[in-house]
């Protein structure tokens, strides 16, 4: 079974889904049945300048400003949010956070899937950025987040100056359009189940066996259907005999 996800560096929703995902996947592993995890990239705001290393953080503020609230309000609503992620195990601190354009995060996780550490390099890039308070637009500091995760130091500035996997980016955005993918997490269950947002682990361990089932079902094609003789049904032997 094949499971393609959807998602942001800079989305505090696709971390919490992604716990409550690993959650259902847990209880799924019961089955036996393989699961292969493909992150695909997803840019909320392409167009967001990233920040300078060692600038102030004003998350709040700026999703105030984003959504036409108070700071306080966002702020609630940055509280509320910090309370949902504790549930899942995650420790955000907004007030860290640093902007950053993640187009260049989500090449890494292009250059740590095709060293088998794709699962590794997304989370510590979301890490990084919702509990860490690292400026994960910054070349630099992308460097050592990918060492940490354990791919090699040179290769990471290589693949970033020469823009290696800028072309995979844009192919995942454009299918994301093809599929109607407006927001995410969004979760694609062998190309037959879409599921969208942050769903609670329940949901997804549905989805999963239900998958699973329907992939051993047998899909019955006519031959009318296929423009023949509607008598080919019986063309066939069985424990009675043939008919001839």
């Amino acid at each position: 079974m094949k499971v393609e996800i959807w998602s942001d560096i800079a989305c505090p929703w696709c971390y919490v889904g992604k716990r409550r995902f690993e959650e259902a996947l847990t209880s799924f592993a019961a089955t036996g049945e393989p699961v292969e995890i493909d992150w695909k990239s997803f840019e909320l705001d392409p167009g967001t300048v990233s920040s300078p290393v060692g600038e102030p953080a004003d998350y709040a503020g700026r999703l105030g400003k984003k959504f036409g609230t108070s700071r306080d309000q966002a702020a609630k609503m940055l509280d509320s949010m910090t309370a949902t992620a504790a549930e899942v195990g995650l420790d955000f601190h907004f007030e860290k956070a640093v902007p950053a354009n993640t187009f260049d995060a989500h090449q890494l996780v292009h250059l740590g899937r095709a060293h088998g550490l794709q699962q590794e390099v997304k989370d510590r890039l979301l890490q990084a950025h919702f509990s860490d308070g690292e400026a994960v637009g910054d070349r630099e500091t992308l460097v050592r987040l990918g060492v940490e995760a354990g791919l090699d130091a040179d290769e990471i500035r290589a693949a970033l100056e020469d823009q290696r996997y800028a072309a995979a980016v844009r192919a995942d955005e454009a299918e994301a359009a093809e599929l109607g993918v407006s927001g995410v997490p969004f979760f694609v269950i062998d190309r037959r189940y879409g599921i969208s947002g942050a769903q609670p682990a329940a949901v997804f361990l549905q989805a999963l066996n239900r998958a699973q089932a329907d992939s051993r079902a047998l899909t019955m094609v006519s031959a009318s259907a296929a423009g023949g003789s509607p008598d080919a049904a019986d063309e066939s032997c069985g424990p009675d005999g043939c008919a001839v």
